[in-house]
């Protein structure tokens, strides 16, 4: 439904999008993720019509969204992931309203934003205001606003964002509910177990540039060596650390008391061979273990995002 290739966009001297390709099926509930300032909400202003690319192709259900920016009006729903709303209307005024941009009025217009108001739990609160309503509420206001001319593809940038856990499971699902309907998803979210528990499919952008993307299966068994691996030992660090420093794969050492993690690019198999190491090195190993893959761990990697506890050192000595 979705082909990006070679998506291209710069800000003065700034590259948002170097080279981005990208491709959603029908159905697909893509999620999409990446480091703030990655080009994750400059790719999706551009399918959406609201900023021009310098370069590439954007072809959505057969449209060239750049050409034909018109065409695309009643193919997508947007939801930003920041949207004013009108304070001063109530709830079923608001959804009328948005349904005439779109021209749907009377009968018509009153049954779909009653059917959407339902779907997204506030059909009881058609009757108050909208500045009445909590962030987690307008969020899902926002939602049925975005399905009001019923479109296939759907772009949502951070729709859980700043909503509290009560809210964002609420919001995750009618999500699910909508996909179901048949809708196409492209999702963009920084919460990842979220995101690997609803999406079908996903894409990690960084720097303007896709890193990897397929189902989240494929992905982590794919990229299952990048899962760190959790060494307790006994006695002093600095014998570890001389040997993992030495080994080539490792990527990153974070030490904390007698627990040592380490970002390993290898297999299993490799993995086995720097415990030999460990050992014929004099470090008295008490335990040693890999980390199961899940998207957390593989998005710090492959963004080179590492969170540092108390000492962390690189592949060159530095700490």
């Amino acid at each position: 439904m979705l082909k990006i290739q070679d998506l291209k966009k710069s800000f003065g001297k700034v590259k948002a999008l170097d080279g981005l390709n990208l491709e959603i099926k029908d159905g697909e509930f893509f999620g999409f993720v990446g480091p703030n300032g990655s080009g994750k909400t400059t790719t999706m202003k551009i399918i959406s019509g609201l900023l021009n690319a310098d370069f590439g192709s954007v072809i959505l259900d057969g449209v060239d969204a750049l050409r034909e920016p018109e065409a695309l009006k009643r193919k997508i729903g947007y939801m930003p992931d920041f949207f004013g709303v009108y304070d001063n209307l109530k709830v079923k005024e608001y959804m009328t309203f948005y349904a005439s941009i779109y021209g749907i009025d009377g009968a018509k217009a009153k049954k779909i934003s009653m059917e959407l108001l339902d779907l997204v739990d506030l059909l009881d609160k058609s009757d108050s205001y909208v500045d009445s309503l909590s962030r987690g509420m307008k969020q899902r206001l926002c939602l049925a606003r975005t399905l009001i001319h019923d479109p296939k593809f759907l772009i949502l940038d951070e729709p859980a964002s700043g909503l509290d856990p009560r809210a964002r499971y609420e919001m995750k699902n009618i999500l699910k509910e909508i996909k179901d309907r048949g809708k196409t998803i492209l999702i963009s979210s920084h919460i990842l177990p979220e995101i690997a528990e609803m999406c079908t499919n996903l894409g990690i952008i960084e720097s303007g540039r896709m890193v990897v993307s397929g189902t989240v299966d494929e992905i982590l068994m794919a990229k299952g060596a990048f899962a760190p691996i959790h060494i307790k030992i006994l006695g002093e660090s600095a014998p570890a650390i001389k040997v993992l420093k030495s080994n080539y794969l490792v990527q990153s050492i974070t030490i904390k008391g007698n627990e040592i993690t380490v970002l390993f690019n290898g297999n299993d198999e490799k993995a086995t061979g720097l415990l030999a190491d460990l050992v014929s090195g004099g470090v008295r190993v008490a335990s040693f273990s890999r980390q199961v893959g899940n998207l957390e761990s593989l998005f710090m990697n492959l963004t080179q995002k590492v969170d540092i506890e108390e000492n962390e050192w690189d592949i060159n000595g530095e700490a």
